[in-house]
């Protein structure tokens, strides 16, 4: 149990009987700012003197006085006009710690009742390369489905893929009318790539296009037509050219340390439409409207329907959504579908919710939206007209960044007079992708998933502050000091030494440690991997102090000895589960 819910777990004690319903008042319960306050710190006294009729002071002491102290507590503390404050003791600090490092999950339990969710993110559409606007819904997703799994919970993701729609029709007329056939058999990606751009480059705008006669246009939607008739010839260009898209996205997969448990597009849903749509009619939920089929979510005359069939028989995403939807319920048995999906989305999913609640959907749907990747103006990105960066080159860029860091430091180091290590070339390899790939994902995961932030691959590859290279260093530091000292970490594991917290940054140290479960708890329930980047942000300073301050291997005896080799190898495991979490990886030395 982690520091925060054990001291819930007391105020609860102490406020049952005293007030109807103690949980608002024991949610009030929150780490301090400023240790010289305590540990947490709790406001709820303020809240009760309005109940009690006494004065907040007064409040705050009779809860201290039903406090249960035990082995965990410290006599709480008054501050201000009110402020509970709590310092947990020393002891009992050290022997969590202890506990923490003999258990495989570090101390953070599974969760009681598991649930089973299905998660929906990345998605690209397979016609086009991946590029840098499909970041944030691929490491995000991923990192949400790392962190429910590892809490306890049946996670299944499903990379619902774009590989049926009109950018098929625009690939087949390409295709069949402008292709180099020499330049496909040389790079098939790369000549599908310049296909897709040159054409829907040469569309013309809905302004321009107003008859709606745009002969290019029209070719697309027609070879898309065909090919959802089942055309032979649209299909076997469909076939060819599939594997090859896949392929492409699957190296970006690779790279990123991203699986999916299901990939399944668009396609894969296909004939399931009719009966669908079937049900919609037979159960009056689909209506006719002006020849269409649609789904009215409102009462007011002047929302548009969901249209799940248009005039001209084809369907629509709503409707391959809502069949998606049927599938996961009813084959994966989930008891929460979770989307990926940036905010500029919201409204379709806001319908798509409605639409399959009347459809008679009752578990919970969630959209975690996030905000845009925007280029140097200010603007989301978008491969229309094409020009946005590909999500290869970033990474190949950051591989290049993080190769010139690396080359850098040994320089310093030799010139120094430092021991360097000889690195073998597959070493430096693995480095420089582990370091590189790594600094693109935790610079966009250390960002509020709801904000937009502008795409800098300077600022992505930053090795300063609070980034994944901070953090895999300071990993491989400390696993250096065991190498250095011939210390096997696993000893540490199986027979935990008695830890000793004797000094401010040891004690600092062991708090933050154990507030690892609630860091993850707190990423998970809103969904925002930056309160983990947050939280090993901090363990790496406080990891830093201690290593300054706390000398281990010259330590004064030998049984404080083993307990800052115990400290090291606990936070060297923390950040590497945590980073881990985050599909990040480390590696041994740096």
């Amino acid at each position: 149990m982690t520091p925060l819910l054990t001291l819930q777990a007391r105020l609860r004690t102490a406020l049952t009987g005293l007030v109807d319903d103690p949980a608002p008042y024991v949610a009030m319960l929150k780490p301090t700012q400023d240790a010289r306050h305590g540990d947490y710190q709790a406001n709820c006294a303020m809240a009760l003197t309005k109940i009690w009729k006494i004065k907040p002071q007064e409040a705050a002491q009779r809860i201290i006085d039903r406090l249960p102290l035990d082995d965990v507590l410290d006599k709480p503390t008054i501050a201000g006009p009110g402020f509970i404050n709590f310092r947990l003791k020393d002891q009992w600090l050290a022997e969590q710690v202890r506990a923490m490092a003999g258990d495989e999950r570090l101390g953070v339990p599974a969760v009681d009742h598991p649930r089973t969710f299905v998660i929906d993110y990345s998605s690209p559409n397979v016609a086009k390369p991946m590029h840098v606007g499909h970041l944030r819904s691929t490491i995000i997703g991923d990192a949400i489905k790392r962190l429910l799994s590892f809490l306890g919970h049946k996670v299944i993701s499903d990379n619902h893929l774009g590989d049926w729609g009109q950018q098929f029709g625009i690939l087949i007329y390409g295709y069949k009318n402008r292709m180099s056939r020499d330049a496909y058999r040389a790079d098939p990606v790369h000549e599908l790539a310049r296909l897709y751009v040159e054409i829907k480059k040469g569309f013309k705008s809905d302004e321009e296009d107003e008859a709606g006669n745009d002969p290019v246009q029209q070719a697309c939607r027609t070879e898309t037509a065909k090919l959802h008739a089942g055309d032979p010839e649209n299909i076997a260009i469909w076939r060819e050219i599939m594997p090859y898209c896949l392929a492409d996205l699957n190296a970006i997969y690779e790279r990123l340390y991203v699986i999916f448990d299901y990939t399944h597009g668009e396609s894969h849903y296909q004939p399931m439409l009719p009966g669908v749509v079937a049900d919609l009619q037979a159960k009056g939920i689909a209506v006719e409207t002006d020849g269409a089929l649609g789904i009215f979510l409102s009462d007011k005359p002047d929302d548009p329907p969901a249209l799940v069939r248009k005039r001209d028989g084809a369907f629509t995403y709503t409707t391959t959504d809502l069949a998606t939807i049927k599938e996961r319920i009813e084959t994966f048995k989930a008891d929460e579908i979770l989307y990926v999906v940036d905010s500029r989305q919201s409204l379709h999913f806001k319908n798509l919710f409605l639409a399959a609640k009347k459809w008679g959907g009752t578990i919970p749907m969630t959209h975690i939206a996030f905000g845009s990747v925007l280029d140097a103006h200010g603007r989301p990105y978008g491969t229309s007209k094409g020009g946005v960066p590909l999500l290869v080159a970033l990474l190949d860029e950051a591989e290049v960044a993080a190769k010139t860091v690396f080359e850098k430091s040994i320089a310093d180091r030799l010139a120094s007079g430092h021991d360097v290590p000889d690195f073998t070339e597959a070493e430096k390899n693995e480095i420089h992708a582990v370091v590189g790939i790594g600094a693109v994902k935790y610079a966009d995961l250390s960002q509020n998933r709801l904000s937009d932030y502008r795409f800098s691959p300077e600022k992505m590859t930053d090795t300063d502050g609070n980034t994944a290279t901070y953090m895999q260093y300071a990993y491989a530091r400390n696993r250096s000091i065991f190498r250095k000292g011939n210390e096997d970490p696993a000893r540490f594991r199986s027979q935990p030494p008695v830890v000793q917290l004797t000094h401010p940054d040891e004690r600092a140290l062991a708090l933050l440690l154990l507030r690892l479960g609630e860091a993850l708890q707190g990423a998970a329930v809103e969904y925002k991997p930056n309160v983990l980047t947050g939280y090993l942000w901090d363990l790496a300073k406080s990891y830093s102090r201690f290593n300054t301050n706390c000398p281990v291997l010259k330590a004064p005896d030998a049984s404080l000895r083993e307990s800052r080799l115990l400290l090291c190898d606990v936070t060297a495991r923390v950040i590497q589960q945590g980073l881990s979490l985050l599909g990040i990886r480390t590696v041994e030395r740096m």
